[in-house]
């Protein structure tokens, strides 16, 4: 034997030895050990442990409570979870927090159906509240649930406004945002007249002497909203931090800000600097059809904010990530706006009040707002540039000209590694269900509109026809066509409650409450598994956020955003998983909300 076969043996001897008495070493203490639980991983295998174990803000073990006590340390804080449920973070892969926290603020009509007569009621309270304001400052009134107004098909316009005692100018903004309501003084100070032209990607309701309604649909929207006065810093903080509260107490520890704005990306960073961000925040950038005509020109500007708010590479605290992009390809497909991009025409009623008669219609809607040359250049410059196309598509005309410019990006080297996510997708047809797994495309799906209500019922059953309203919220047709599908809130369009959500999700029933006319299930189509429906809101969503080697699990090396419930989600009735209550939110190890029924 030479003396460098001697030399290497004699090293490697050292090394065994070394290897040996790390292993003989005990674990590092743990800063926290959860133990005596049922700990649900979300791993590849949905396994469920009893303890887990985390430190500096990572998680170091999940497995029995026998292998956790070797992470137990004279400072680890060890909790018994008796029995209780232990998952990973919720991650809400579409949601508007600014608009959500402001609403919170605002003048609410609190998603309530309501007749006319209280609909002007609510409005006239507030204006009363405020008897002092200026006649010229406006009153924005929030979350009207306009497809909701009693009894179904009630028109509303100016003149319902025009009613109310004030000199004010007045909007009311629909709780899906693609609606809102004005009075005639705010169509004055808008300039909005006979002549008005609709602007791209929006639409100005008109009268039958085609004068303006007071109703204005999508883009048209903006019209009269760049005439308020915009947030205050002051104010923008406050929206920031009750859109955070509202989170920590639901459990959600990161989330996408699928429409965001500097003034939004400026408030959260203040908190993030001053140490208040509680949730994972990633924003994404708006980029309008009108940017269609320059799409480097586009994602240059929308670059320029990701260097400006971007804080890097994921860490323990949260922080602050601008990489993904907002395009609109359409609007709503629920009546009275019919704004949905659609295949075939929506359904019209050639009958009588006694005798309705819907048959098809003349309007497939308005074409999508970026045309197919358009968004194929957009979403190549966004492939280039590593940002993440996010695009709202609600009818199946808009999804299947999105998928068909995935598509093309697909074709392309940068576009191989883009990750799409095609969001609401309230109506998919059936050729193009399979198309979301062969293209690697995120549905990202809002589980609580699965369910019997005025906004999928009175206002969408009968233009659909028989046929496609089967087909409405394909939640489960999308996940067994292989489909990855994510959650997504979209609060403020519906109030930030995502254990109702998954409920839905799983059940596709309404609330007990909702009324006798809306018990039973949407349709045919199955509720998701539980496994399924929990995926969704967890490592689906993670993946959407490029966040999944991060969160979304609960595995070794992860960061620790975790929560406790109250009651074991697999366990309990289906009806029973709306009353679920996190008990704590953990986010990077950091307890950021505690329930005082937790241990």
């Amino acid at each position: 034997m030479t003396s460098s076969t001697l030399r290497h043996a004699a090293t490697l001897s050292l090394l065994l030895a070394a290897s040996a008495a790390a292993s003989a070493a005990p674990a590092p203490a743990a800063d926290t050990v959860y133990r005596n639980g049922y700990v649900y991983t979300v791993d590849a295998q949905d396994s469920v442990r009893q303890a887990l174990a985390v430190r500096g803000g990572r998680i170091v073990y999940v497995g029995d409570d026998a292998g956790a006590a070797a992470h137990i340390g004279k400072r680890s804080k060890v909790v018994d979870l008796g029995g209780r449920m232990l998952m990973p973070g919720l991650v809400d892969g579409h949601m508007h927090p600014q608009s959500g926290g402001a609403r919170l603020l605002n003048c609410n009509l609190n998603y309530a159906a309501l007749t006319v007569a209280q609909f002007q009621a609510r409005i006239q309270a507030c204006l009363d509240r405020d008897k002092g304001a200026d006649a010229k400052r406006w009153l924005v009134v929030v979350n009207w649930f306009q497809q909701g107004m009693q009894p179904d098909g009630v028109a509303t316009s100016a003149a319902t406004l025009d009613a109310l005692n004030t000199a004010r100018p007045v909007v009311v903004r629909s709780s899906f945002g693609h609606s809102a309501l004005v009075n005639r003084r705010a169509l004055e100070l808008a300039g909005i007249g006979r002549d008005t032209p609709d602007p791209v990607a929006g639409k100005i309701v008109r009268d039958a002497g085609g004068e303006a309604s007071g109703l204005l649909e999508d883009a048209a929207q903006e019209l009269v909203m760049q005439h308020l006065p915009p947030l205050t810093p002051a104010e923008n903080l406050a929206a920031s931090r009750a859109a955070l509260a509202a989170m920590r107490r639901q459990g959600v520890t990161s989330f996408l800000d699928a429409y965001t704005d500097p003034e939004t990306m400026t408030a959260f960073r203040q908190l993030q600097r001053r140490g208040e961000l509680s949730a994972r925040g990633h924003f994404a950038v708006l980029i309008a059809p009108e940017d269609g005509a320059a799409p480097a020109k586009a994602v240059a500007a929308l670059l320029a904010q990701a260097r400006r708010y971007d804080q890097g590479p994921t860490r323990v605290a949260p922080s602050m990530q601008v990489r993904h992009a907002k395009l609109f390809m359409d609007g709503v497909i629920a009546a009275p706006a019919l704004t949905g991009t659609m295949l075939a025409p929506y359904y019209v009623d050639k009958g009588t009040p006694q005798q309705p008669h819907w048959v098809p219609g003349d309007s497939t809607g308005p074409a999508a707002y970026f045309a197919p040359a358009a968004l194929r250049g957009v979403l190549g410059e966004l492939a280039r540039a590593r940002i993440d196309p996010h695009i709202h598509v609600d009818g199946d005309g808009a999804v299947r000209e999105a998928l068909d410019a995935i598509a093309a990006l697909r074709a392309t080297a940068e576009g191989r590694a883009a990750r799409p996510a095609l969001a609401h997708d309230e109506i998919v047809d059936p050729a193009d269900l399979a198309r979301f797994a062969a293209l690697d495309t995120t549905a990202v799906l809002s589980f609580q509109w699965a369910k019997p209500a005025p906004d999928t019922v009175g206002a969408l059953q009968p233009y659909m026809g028989p046929q496609r309203y089967a087909l409405v919220e394909p939640q489960a047709l999308l996940l067994d066509a292989g489909a990855r599908v994510a959650f997504g809130s979209d609060w403020p369009v519906d109030a930030l409650d995502q254990w109702f959500a998954l409920k839905v999700g799983v059940t596709r029933t309404a609330a007990p409450d909702a009324g006798a006319e809306f018990a039973g299930r949407l349709g045919a189509q199955p509720g998701l598994p539980r496994a399924a429906a929990l995926r969704a809101i967890t490592i689906n969503a993670a993946y959407s956020l490029r966040q999944e080697s991060q969160t979304g699990s609960l595995e070794v090396g992860k960061l620790a955003d975790l929560i406790v419930l109250d009651r074991n989600f697999f366990t309990i009735p289906a009806e029973d998983i709306a009353n679920i209550k996190v008990l704590q939110t953990v986010v990077g190890g950091k307890v950021v909300y505690r329930d005082e029924a937790m241990p």
